[in-house]
């Protein structure tokens, strides 16, 4: 396996975990049943991260997400720094 395919699938893992232990926006965290609820997700963070797209990027897919395809009424500032942790796993993974 490469070295870029296990940094990926590293970050990947992480974005997972932080999509459901820290953004959780349905609340389905302690759920066991639904620990992939937020996978569908992941790649599309995934690319943002790498591809270096500001965090405003990152914010604006997830409010999207949780605003208008969960139809939420979302928290901005909580979605906000979820955004800004994501941002910084992607600065870290880069260096």
């Amino acid at each position: 396996m490469s070295a870029n395919l296990d940094r990926a699938r590293i970050l990947q893992g992480k974005i997972s975990e932080v999509l459901l232990k820290n953004w959780d926006p349905i609340g389905v965290c302690s759920i066991p049943e639904a620990q992939d609820e937020y996978d569908s997700y992941v790649s599309s963070v995934h690319k943002l991260l790498i591809s270096g797209k500001p965090e405003s990027e990152i914010f604006d897919y997830l409010w999207w997400v949780e605003t208008e395809h969960m139809g939420l009424i979302g928290d901005r500032q909580k979605t906000a720094a979820i955004a800004k942790k994501l941002w910084e796993m992607g600065v870290s993974a880069k260096n």
